[in-house]
């Protein structure tokens, strides 16, 4: 993912309606391009600073960015160990299949 589809994405990340490979790509490159994160935080502190102030509460929008980078990371990992699982679990299966295949032609 480049530069301007990563910042193309920056609002649906705020909203958290990235997902799957969009979501990988876009951490993947918010992680290592120093202009891409520096517009995520601005949006970020933009639209929560702004919120936070009609609401009259306290707050602290870059430890709730970090909050929200972690939370994505997370659910990154979580989907790929799912993914693994259930690559697992067809291998199994298959191999079940099989076995019975070779044990029914066996006998």
């Amino acid at each position: 993912m480049d530069c301007k589809e990563t910042q193309k994405r920056i609002p649906a990340f705020l909203k958290k309606e990235l997902g799957g490979r969009e979501l990988r790509g876009f951490m993947d490159h918010i992680s290592t391009c120093r202009d891409c994160r520096e517009e995520l935080s601005i949006q970020f502190l933009v639209s929560e600073g702004m919120a936070r102030l009609e609401d009259g509460s306290t707050f602290d929008l870059q430890t709730e960015l970090n909050r929200s980078l972690e939370e994505a990371d997370r659910k990154m990992r979580f989907t790929r160990g799912l993914h693994y699982f259930v690559y697992a679990l067809e291998i199994v299966v298959i191999i079940t299949i099989i076995t019975i295949i070779v044990m029914i032609t066996l006998l």
